[in-house]
């Protein structure tokens, strides 16, 4: 009586051996890790199409920013972790190692682009120093008229810049302010204001001091104080 043949040993699929799972994996891990160490140059594309250009952190440097060092250094730890796990041999223990490390160059991965985003972000959006620019005084006394423009950028919406124009050395009893004025920033936090001004000056006044600052920023009045949020000053001398 005929029937159907068993398949023979030698013919059956035989089940992967454990070398060839460890070779499959490592392989996939490699995988991964160039995955990794290409997604930060295609990152730093996406940011630069974005508008977050060397332009910005270039700014973000002069002014020391923290999140673009502490980002860049993130960065390097992350491409460093992706070759080193490219490096290691596919055996049972380099599989565990080599996923250990990947899982700690992802983890610096995200935090660089993080990191960055917010950092370009701050040196993008300006730091809220004012500055005065373009300023003229015409006529003579004691009829003047004073002209300048103020512009800050990176104003918090709630706060402020304070204006002034003060005698330096006017008499005792007229050293009041001649002018004053709190500019508020726009929706996208940046003041820009053209000031036009009549300047009557008391008698013996030889120099009139014109002043810019966010005093929720600055609480030192000092012209020649070393800080990133201090005044913007400007002493005109009248003749």
């Amino acid at each position: 009586m005929s029937g159907s043949k068993e398949p023979s040993p030698s013919s059956r699929p035989t089940a992967p051996g454990l070398d060839e799972v460890q070779a499959a994996v490592g392989k996939r891990l490699d995988d991964v890790a160039k995955i990794l160490a290409g997604a930060l140059v295609a990152v730093a594309g996406i940011m630069t199409t974005l508008g977050l250009n060397s332009r910005f952190v270039f700014v973000a440097l002069n002014n020391r920013s923290w999140p673009i060092y502490v980002a860049s250094l993130c960065a390097i730890i992350a491409i460093v972790c992706s070759i080193t796990a490219l490096l290691i041999r596919p055996t049972g223990r380099g599989v565990l190692w080599e996923t250990g490390i990947l899982v700690l160059g992802v983890v610096f991965y995200m935090a660089s682009l993080s990191i960055a985003v917010v950092g370009a972000a701050q040196a993008a959006g300006g730091n809220g120093r004012p500055t005065i620019t373009d300023v003229r005084l015409e006529g003579s006394r004691p009829h003047f008229r004073l002209h300048f423009d103020v512009h800050a950028d990176g104003v918090r919406k709630w706060s402020r810049i304070v204006v002034s124009v003060t005698p330096e050395d006017a008499p005792p009893g007229k050293d009041a302010d001649l002018y004053w004025s709190i500019l508020r920033p726009d929706d996208e936090g940046e003041v820009a204001q053209r000031i036009d001004i009549p300047l009557v000056p008391p008698a013996g006044t030889s120099v009139v001091a014109v002043s810019a600052v966010d005093p929720e920023r600055s609480t030192e009045e000092k012209c020649e104080i070393t800080s990133q949020h201090g005044p913007a000053c400007t002493e005109l001398h009248l003749s």
